[in-house]
């Protein structure tokens, strides 16, 4: 086996001192004879975009190494702001051709909690940067305490190193994005009355364009339109936002972050997004996510941690760009409203119909909004939500309950660990009743299970007052 130069991608805001890099540092230790040049890419980001010099010398070193690793902790369903932000400069400043045929693989570090979108999003960033994709490692944050999981995190690697050594094939997953050369151009002045009464309802939208030469500032122009009185929409870089998080983790005890008194976010997220009603995210896709202003704007809120701020809005997003060609993306769109206890009502893009067509789906869109905000209507959520909030609930009730000591005391106040199945009072004495009887074979095979079930809803459907 000859040695090797690979080339680290660190996407931790924290450096040296990342959960993630310690991965490295111990295949470092275990493949000594290898080359490990570890960049700091996230921590140093602003310089990384500043100094093109230093851009230019990270770019050098990815092209020549013999792999490429990106690792990176999860932030919001995704990579950090600061991370997105060097993969937007990669093809803005034409260095794509530093990574093409190069072997890669992607660590990311995490509860689980949406990993794989994470995941998928690195994928796909690597397909279209036309790298060899080996595959990815969602590892949990303390895997390498335990040795079957170091030995398997060691295989992992050792295997990426062989595909290197042998040259072997790797597959692709995702194709090329198709752009649309569309101009979206309004139609007709909507009519006074066509236009829909906000109920004294507050709806705002945030976007991070919105200038009306651009189809999305056309969109929110043609939505806000459609209301008799003025809507509120704000542009994310109208607002102080210092930096990114920093993952310094101090909120987890009470919810302060290190940024307080140092930027203009908290009173923007407090006081004019957490007091809508009805609240519309539009932007611009930029690779396979939103912009890295977004991504900044979302891992900031994250002061709140794991308790939602958004509670009982209806949501929906307005989107310039080829979403539908990334379900990937639609789908930590509709997981982060229902994660917030919130209603998902829809995602109007410019990428299919006519003018005329959008036009159409955007008034609908306010419609709808208006009328489930009068109506309170909340349809159930699905397992995006469901599954999300119970990986988080168990997690901080377990082993990260020191970390989020805030978001323990939330769940305690607000019942989400009432919800544990152990704790359902109806459940347990139902087993209890029918779990022996089911053990009898001959009552068992008298019992219609079919009939049984659908029982307690034959009684619903022949109530006249239900």
């Amino acid at each position: 086996m000859k040695d090797m130069k690979f080339t680290i991608l660190n996407g931790s805001p924290k450096g040296a001192e990342s959960v993630t890099m310690q991965y490295v540092l111990y295949i470092k230790k275990r493949h000594p004879e290898h080359e490990y040049n570890i960049i700091n890419i996230a921590q140093a980001i602003k310089k990384i975009e500043n100094d093109e010099k230093r851009f230019e010398d990270i770019i050098l070193q990815v092209k020549e190494s013999d792999g490429v690793i990106w690792g990176f902790p999860l932030y919001v369903m995704l990579v950090c702001s600061q991370y997105k932000r060097f993969i937007e400069l990669i093809t803005e400043r034409n260095a794509k051709a530093a990574f093409e045929n190069k072997y890669t693989i992607v660590l990311s570090t995490s509860i689980h909690f949406y990993d794989h979108t994470a995941q998928n999003y690195m994928q796909s960033i690597c397909d279209d940067l036309k790298m060899k994709y080996v595959g990815n490692y969602p590892a949990d944050s303390w895997d390498l305490l335990y040795p079957k999981r170091r030995a398997r995190w060691l295989l992992f690697v050792e295997e990426f190193i062989n595909h290197i050594e042998h040259k072997y094939p790797t597959s692709k997953h995702y194709a090329p994005l198709k752009m649309r050369d569309f101009k979206y151009t309004p139609g007709k002045v909507i009519e006074v009355s066509e236009k829909f009464d906000t109920l004294g309802k507050k709806i705002l939208v945030v976007s991070d364009e919105t200038n009306e030469n651009t189809n999305i500032g056309k969109m929110i122009k043609r939505f806000a339109e459609s209301f008799s009185s003025e809507i509120e929409i704000i542009n994310l870089y109208d607002i102080d936002v210092k930096g990114g998080c920093i993952s310094c983790l101090q909120c987890g005890y009470d919810h302060k972050c290190s940024y307080i008194g140092k930027d203009g976010f908290f009173e923007f997220w407090e006081d004019v997004v957490m007091t809508a009603d009805i609240l519309v995210f539009a932007g611009v896709i930029k690779d396979r996510y939103l912009s890295s202003r977004w991504k900044m704007v979302l891992d900031r809120a994250f002061y709140m941690t794991h308790t939602p701020t958004l509670t009982g809005m209806q949501m929906g997003y307005l989107i310039s760009g080829p979403v539908n060609q990334i379900p990937n993306l639609s789908q930590m769109f509709q997981a982060h409203i229902e994660i917030q206890d919130s209603n998902f009502v829809d995602i109007i893009t410019d990428e299919f119909g006519t003018s005329e067509d959008i036009d159409a789906l955007l008034h609908d869109f306010a419609r709808k909004l208006v009328t489930f905000s009068k109506a309170d209507y909340f349809k159930p959520i699905t397992f995006l939500g469901e599954g999300g909030k119970k990986i988080f609930r168990d997690d901080i009730f377990g082993r990260n309950r020191f970390v989020f000591l805030a978001d323990h005391e939330y769940y305690e106040k607000h019942g989400f660990y009432d919800s544990f199945p152990q704790n359902d009072e109806r459940a347990k004495k139902m087993n209890e009743k029918l779990i022996p009887l089911m053990k009898i074979d001959k009552l068992r095979t008298k019992i219609n299970m079919k009939q049984e079930f659908l029982r307690p809803f034959t009684k619903i459907l022949e109530d006249p007052n239900k």
